[in-house]
């Protein structure tokens, strides 16, 4: 894994550090790259939802909405 040199405000260095201290996390990398996933997870459900809105209304049935879904997001019902 590459390393990084990265700096932090003085709150957000004693909010890392409390978080390695409450045993939540071993180090504050470990911290930083779940904050980093999560932020990338939360980007990618507000693109779906995006999406969605500019997508319109469909046709579908709920039930044919659930079979598509559990198919998969580029399944032909």
């Amino acid at each position: 894994m590459p390393r990084q040199s990265i700096s932090f405000t003085t709150p957000n260095e004693a909010w890392l550090q409390e978080q390695v201290e409450k045993e939540e996390y071993n180090s504050k990398s470990e911290v930083v790259n779940d904050l980093i996933r999560k932020a990338r997870e939360n980007e990618y459900i507000r693109n779906k939802l995006i999406s969605a809105e500019q997508g319109g209304f469909s046709n579908l049935t709920r039930d044919e909405i659930l079979a598509k879904a559990a198919l998969g997001n580029d399944a032909e019902l």
